[in-house]
């Protein structure tokens, strides 16, 4: 796994390298210091997954973060910062970012880059725990103007609660394959990402 790594504390940047490179699997490619190197050594390096902080002097990780997924949509971003902010939290789930983990929790770290390598998502329990408050919407809403089905919002609505795929099957007496389908289609209605952005949707519309 080739990771770059951008914070604005070198000292940072160097124990995060030292860290990670205990990992037989982690090559740490690059590091950088601010959300314009950022861009430019994930051109340069083109690394599996970008680690980078939020808030730096210039352009900001989130601002960086924002370039780089709209060139690279498949891009993988975690970020490590010292802030829960709400404002950051949502500003990270709407661009795509794939986590968002405290440095406080440095033993999240490694596991966190792994399973974002894997392709999932990871934001700490203190962070998902902020979702559905932040994306309150009290209006009510008619999915079916998005054109998404009943059986569509069902799966939606599993998601949201956080089930795989297997339990939302379970749960719905459908195939796994039934539901990855369901969600592929989800996915090209609403022109999302993942299922992060698919639970975002629905909280921002029930």
């Amino acid at each position: 796994m080739r990771v770059l790594v951008v914070d604005d504390d070198k000292l940072v940047c160097v124990s995060l390298k030292t860290i990670l490179e205990v990992e037989n699997d982690i090559e740490v490619v690059g590091t950088g210091c601010n959300g314009n190197e950022a861009i430019e050594l994930y051109h340069k390096l083109n690394p599996d997954i970008l680690l980078m902080d939020i808030r730096m002097d210039g352009l900001t990780g989130l601002e960086a973060a924002e370039t780089i997924l709209k060139e690279d949509s498949n891009g993988k971003i975690l970020f490590l910062t010292t802030f829960s902010d709400n404002e950051y939290i949502i500003s990270a789930l709407n661009i795509g970012a794939k986590g968002y983990i405290i440095k406080q929790n440095f033993e999240c770290i490694v596991p966190s880059l792994k399973a974002v390598n894997a392709g999932q998502n990871v934001f700490g329990d203190d962070i998902i725990s902020k979702i559905p408050s932040l994306l309150d919407n009290s209006s009510s809403a008619d999915f079916s103007k998005f054109g998404i089905t009943q059986k569509e919002l069902e799966v939606i609505t599993l998601i949201a609660e956080g089930l795989s795929n297997k339990e939302i099957a379970n749960i719905l007496f459908l195939s796994e394959g039934t539901v990855r389908n369901t969600l592929s289609n989800i996915l090209q209605k609403l022109n999302l990402r993942d299922r992060t952005q698919v639970a975002i949707f629905y909280y921002k519309n029930i």
